[in-house]
């Protein structure tokens, strides 16, 4: 198990992993032929899409469940993005009074 740093984006319809931290895991994105189309803030780009084994975030745990690969600048800091993917069929509650994020 490794413990990465993943941003939630409810802007982002899927989830997105860092290169790096996938060819950490074993993933090889170079050998993967399923690519889509992906707009950013800046582009559109086609990028590989891997089928992970698991990933748990929010007390939620997602098997086989597909990432795109896409290289972030080292200034983000993080190692990739929680999509609406991840979210899907679940209620998100973010209090920012509190300070607490909440997925039921």
């Amino acid at each position: 198990m490794l413990v990465a740093r993943f941003a939630l984006d409810t802007g982002a319809t899927g989830t997105l992993a860092n290169a790096a931290l996938l060819t950490t895991l074993g993933y090889d994105p170079a050998l993967v032929s399923d690519r889509v189309q992906v707009t950013t803030g800046s582009s559109v780009e086609y990028v590989a899409r891997v089928r992970i084994s698991e990933i748990r975030a929010l007390g939620l745990t997602r098997t086989d469940f597909p990432v795109l690969v896409h290289t972030l600048p080292p200034s983000s800091n993080i190692d990739g993005l929680l999509g609406l993917d991840f979210l899907r069929g679940k209620i998100l509650k973010i209090d920012f009074c509190q300070g607490k994020i909440e997925l039921r």
